[in-house]
């Protein structure tokens, strides 16, 4: 197979998050609409739906993984994906107002291959979009009217507590020296997992699943995020930058302590120590610092090991789907997990 070509999954998942973004498109463009104008604007620029003047663009708005979860979540649980429509537009704001916010703190300068709203409109302007869309994510499924809108906002809110615990604990490891990887396995799970798990339960939940269901759908979340995050700090790292949208060895230039730097620096090995005393420094580091960085963390087997914690978590995912017995959804949930997991790094 060449690298150009897919497998039967990956059309199956490429095929279910179409058919995600073909149903909730419209109830996401229609809940953005009711914004004030200035908030409508910067919030449509970051979707890509049009550029900074207001003109109609072919942007990607990313693959909209969360809503596809919801919505097959739904149906695996006997209801119906339409009925689910406002908890998966809900998740994507949510998700969206934590990226407008994380682009600011992070200083990110791109996202999608173009600048990001900050850059833009500006740090303030950003922020507030961000703030709008977590607004309108509980009033969207408020005004549902599904029997489960009162429950499924507070399983969102919760989500959305974690979410931000999780960005404030990976903010304040940019200060400390020493990160375990119990500590930040607890922040990506917050960070991360929390919105994915919360996905999955709450599409659950909309589909009429049984506690016990939704639990195991949930859990399926959860540790699908973990493992998406491990990838994503993978890429952050060796990915390549015409595909993630950012520049290569981004993380690194912010000096973040992603789980590759992470195990690299507690790994005790020569690599790991030689790691900690470019990497913990003060000096900026140069283009050919950030290579070197890079390949201390490979030497120190940081990729290796993020590889295989990511390879488990799919797996105990996997587990956590079977258990919830899916039904006929199961091979889109897993084609789904797969291509999650097995992005190009």
């Amino acid at each position: 197979m060449t690298a150009t070509e897919v497998t039967p999954d990956e059309e199956a998942a490429h095929a279910a998050l179409a058919a995600s973004r073909s149903r909730v498109d419209p109830a996401l463009r229609a809940a953005v609409d009711t914004l004030p104008e200035d908030m409508r604007h910067i919030a449509g620029y970051h979707f890509g739906w049009w550029d900074e003047l207001g003109r109609p663009t072919e942007s990607s708005a990313g693959k909209a993984l969360r809503p596809a979860l919801v919505l097959l979540s739904a149906e695996a649980a006997g209801g119906s994906a339409e009925a689910a429509v406002p908890a998966a537009v809900a998740v994507e704001l949510v998700h969206n107002f934590s990226l407008l916010h994380d682009d600011v703190m992070d200083n990110d300068a791109t996202r999608r291959h173009r600048p990001t709203a900050w850059r833009v409109f500006g740090v303030s302007a950003a922020i507030l979009a961000g703030d709008a869309l977590l607004g309108l994510a509980s009033s969207v499924l408020v005004e549902s009217g599904h029997p489960a809108a009162l429950d499924g906002t507070r399983v969102l809110n919760t989500a959305v507590q974690e979410l931000i615990h999780g960005q404030l604990t990976d903010m304040a490891f940019e200060q400390r020296d020493h990160v375990d990887i119990s500590q930040y396995q607890r922040m990506a799970h917050d960070k991360t997992a929390a919105l994915l798990g919360c996905a999955c339960g709450l599409g659950a939940l909309f589909g009429g699943a049984r506690p016990e269901q939704i639990e195991h759908m949930r859990a399926f979340g959860e540790n699908l995020g973990l493992a998406f995050q491990y990838v994503d700090d993978l890429l952050g790292i060796w990915g390549d930058s015409t595909v993630t949208g950012k520049p290569v060895h981004s993380d690194l230039d912010g000096r973040k302590k992603t789980l590759p730097v992470v195990a690299a620096l507690c790994s005790g090995t020569p690599a790991g120590a030689q790691l900690a005393d470019l990497y913990l420094g003060q000096r900026e580091l140069s283009t050919a610092d950030l290579r070197t960085v890079a390949d201390l963390i490979d030497a120190a087997g940081g990729r290796a090991e993020t590889h295989q914690r990511a390879n488990d978590l799919l797996t105990e995912a996997l587990n956590d789907l079977d258990k919830a017995r899916p039904g006929a959804k199961a091979a889109e949930l897993t084609a789904l997990a797969h291509l999650t997991t097995r992005r190009q790094n």
